[in-house]
């Protein structure tokens, strides 16, 4: 049968112009849905906003302690509006250097603009018009979600942050993920009260337990109040003024929190409702679409990447998802791609960041799986800042004295992470890296100091 394309994409996100591309590259026809703006939720509403809005609230911090420094300003006030204005114009300027329109144009892939819902296998249907394609790779990303409470509809999703009007004086975010997390950090330092809840018995449960502990701290200490655990979000009522009550069950009981804004950060399902799964035999399991190792669904010829297979929820993943799906979906099953090796981290205050085991996984493999901890004061780079709480923690293979993960809080704790993937990735020895030669004085020196410890401590047993 003649396709009207070799592979028909639906999303421009960063799965899918990832699949897009490469599809393109090896000599595919290729189609492109998308209902809205190329580059998907991370550019235009998720990762990147929220990256500026982190900066922001680190400027502010920063120059409310410049006098430590003997600076002398005048006492600093937030301006909400100039804050969205930054925001908009920096998504404006990332999608600019992205240049998704020149690829498309570049690479001679058709783009169409609509919603698509699958009328068979081989043929999905965008606003009205047929479209078929040999291979089909799913990239619609998830979105966030409502709880089924009273009064959900009085809540903000973390996408529509920047519709708030105004700098809550009060807010409370629901989800101690990494959305939650970030968002709450934030608007603390931005001068909002701010009350994160979770269900989970603590924040950021895919981080090692030890770098939660650490979040769960410098937040408290900081002054947002954290409470996990809790028994659940029961309803939001508004009062005659505008106000918001959140009620939710703690340990003692039914509390009622009064604040402006209550942001839902809880969940992050695929977006497959309108995709017409049914009618392509597409099987679909807990808001998401299993796959293969090879990414592929229970339909052979179609592929899921990103959000919606429900693997990762992460931008890097997603990309690499997008690439692996194109090159199986043209040249025909053959290439995986393994999520262990995966750094990510949050723009909080503290930061985080981790790669590859937590301590509690490797140990669960092997029992004499072991760690080393070197603190942040300990590093000259962090004392110089004044940015001494935090520490890196690396997970080792003892035998082989392989790193299996590195984990971190405190300032820079992203970049530090991601200057240990590499190493991992080439399997370099805790040995090796400790005669690695690090600019002084940096963050990153503190990987040298770990590795260092670490082949002491082995040299020690």
């Amino acid at each position: 049968m003649e396709y009207d394309f070799d592979v028909l994409i639906v999303g421009a996100g960063p799965a899918g112009m990832a699949a897009a591309v490469r599809a393109a590259e090896l000599g595919a026809r290729v189609a492109v849905v998308e209902r809205a703006r190329l580059g998907g939720t991370c550019v235009n509403s998720g990762c990147v906003p929220t990256r500026v809005l982190a900066k922001t609230a680190r400027l502010y911090r920063e120059v409310r302690t410049a006098y430590d420094y003997g600076i002398v300003v005048a006492e600093p006030s937030v301006d909400w509006p100039q804050i969205v204005r930054r925001v908009r114009s920096t998504v404006d300027r990332v999608l600019a250097a992205k240049g998704y329109d020149d690829v498309v144009a570049r690479l001679g892939i058709t783009l169409l603009t609509g919603e698509a819902s699958f009328a068979d296998s081989h043929t999905l249907t965008v606003d009205g018009r047929a479209v078929t394609a040999g291979s089909v790779i799913l990239c619609v990303g998830g979105n966030a979600r409502r709880l089924p409470i009273p009064g959900a509809e009085h809540a903000v999703l973390p996408p529509d942050i920047l519709d708030l009007p105004d700098l809550p004086r009060a807010i409370a975010v629901i989800g101690g993920g990494h959305t939650g997390a970030q968002l709450a950090t934030i608007f603390h330092a931005l001068g909002s009260r701010v009350l994160l809840l979770d269900l989970a018995p603590r924040i950021l449960t895919t981080e090692d337990a030890a770098v939660s502990a650490a979040v769960t701290d410098g937040f408290r200490a900081r002054g947002v109040r954290v409470e996990t655990g809790i028994g659940g979000i029961n309803q939001i009522t508004r009062d005659d003024d505008g106000g918001l009550h959140l009620h939710w069950t703690s340990p003692t009981g039914e509390q009622v929190e009064a604040v402006d804004t209550v942001v839902m950060a809880a969940g992050w399902p695929a977006n497959i409702e309108s995709l017409g799964l049914a009618a392509a035999g597409v099987q679909a399991q807990r808001n998401a679409i299993p796959v293969d190792d090879y990414l592929r669904s229970n339909v052979p010829h179609v592929y899921v990447a990103g959000d919606a297979n429900g693997s990762s929820m992460l931008v890097q993943a997603a990309v690499f998802e997008g690439e692996t799906a194109a090159e199986n979906a043209v040249l025909g099953a053959h290439r995986t791609t393994p999520h262990h090796l995966l750094p990510a981290g949050g723009f909080t205050d503290p930061d985080y960041a981790g790669v590859g085991l937590t301590e509690e996984a490797a140990r669960a493999r092997d029992r004499e799986a072991t760690a080393v901890v070197v603190p942040y004061g300990e590093v000259e780079r962090p004392i110089i800042d004044d940015r001494e709480q935090g520490f890196l923690k690396l997970v080792l293979d003892r035998h082989r004295e392989l790193i299996l993960g590195a984990h971190a809080v405190g300032e820079n704790a992203v970049e530090v992470i991601q200057a240990v993937a590499p190493a991992m990735a080439a399997g370099t020895d805790v040995a090796t890296l400790a005669r690695v030669k690090f600019a002084y004085p940096t963050y990153t020196a503190i990987i040298g100091e770990a590795a260092r410890s670490a082949r002491q401590s082995s040299q020690h047993k």
